[in-house]
């Protein structure tokens, strides 16, 4: 394996939003049998490509990848070669394991001119963007440069193509009441850990209402944040998008 194939699987894997961990040997002494500078990646099924030097080193490396993932941290690990790790040469290792690859993926339905300013800024700010419209003249990636996927169908019929976990944001804007609300509605049946619909307080009023008369509870109901955004007076497309991913910014770093 080149050093080249590594490199072009983390491409792979971070425009995708799969996590993975690179672990890198940062620091050896002695005989060891990799040197400051080798690699290694690891995914999150255990996989892995390149390598750290072989043995109980690398097992318990990959097993360490697989903690440093789970809790989101990286990890320093010290290696002492002796038997007890497959070696007898007496060196030393240094290996750092970083998770990486775990960009958030933010579902937004509407692809207008919020949408779009949404889009681009949300992506630079490290978030995996879906974005959902049914119109073909709004969901074309020339109008979506920052988008990772687009998907041009109705909303129900988006749902039906998405998981939506608790890692997962939603932001609501379509051109309609109709499919704003379709949206919020799929919206509460998975577990998306953020769901937030553009509009004014009276559209609230009206969602709210439709949702309880629908049989939403009331802890469902608050599920919604509408109108979403940080109130900073923001007016045109790109100040409502800078309210949105801030919001989504301070929820992330707060989770």
């Amino acid at each position: 394996m080149t050093d080249l194939e590594l490199y072009q699987e983390v491409v792979r894997l971070t425009r995708c939003g799969e996590p993975y961990a690179l672990a890198t040997v940062v620091a050896n002494g002695g005989s060891s049998p990799r040197k400051a500078g080798a690699k290694m990646l690891i995914r999150r099924d255990g996989s892995s490509l390149g390598s750290v030097g072989g043995g109980g080193v690398e097992k318990e490396t990959i097993d360490s990848a697989l903690q440093a993932l789970a809790a989101r941290e990286p990890r320093l690990l010290e290696f002492s070669l002796t038997e007890e790790h497959g070696f007898a040469c007496g060196g030393s290792m240094t290996v750092f394991v970083e998770p990486c690859g775990q960009r958030p993926l933010l579902v937004l339905f509407g692809a207008g001119h919020v949408g779009r300013a949404i889009t681009r800024l949300a992506g630079d700010c490290g978030f995996r963007v879906v974005v959902v419209d049914e119109r073909r003249d709004c969901a074309v990636q020339e109008l979506l440069p920052a988008a990772d996927r687009i998907l041009c169908c109705t909303v129900p019929a988006a749902f039906e193509q998405l998981e939506l976990d608790r890692e997962t944001s939603v932001v609501i804007a379509t051109p309609a009441h109709v499919s704003d609300f379709d949206a919020v509605r799929g919206s509460l049946a998975t577990d998306a850990g953020f769901i937030g619909i553009l509009g004014s307080r009276r559209k609230r009023e009206a969602l709210m209402l439709t949702l309880t008369r629908e049989g939403f509870d009331s802890d469902q109901r608050s599920r919604v944040i509408t109108p979403v955004g940080l109130d900073i007076g923001a007016r045109t497309p790109e100040e409502i998008a800078v309210s949105i991913v801030a919001q989504l910014i301070s929820v992330k770093r707060k989770a």
